[in-house]
């Protein structure tokens, strides 16, 4: 199975694994944990999704 390291902010939050011509995202931070188990079509779409979601928290917080 290959995986790909997922970073965001240059931390890592989880990895990417082929899933049926898709990715899994496997979340390893809590900050990113409801996107745990999704399916994107490219590394680059799971990113911008990561981004979306944490600047979202980050709204909700404040």
């Amino acid at each position: 199975m290959e995986r790909q390291v997922i970073e965001y902010g240059g931390v890592p939050v989880g990895i990417a694994v082929q899933h049926e011509n898709r990715l899994r995202f496997i979340a390893v931070k809590f900050h990113v944990i409801d996107l745990d188990n999704s399916l994107h079509g490219s590394a680059s779409e799971l990113r911008a999704a990561i981004g979306r979601h944490v600047m979202g928290s980050k709204a909700l917080a404040a």
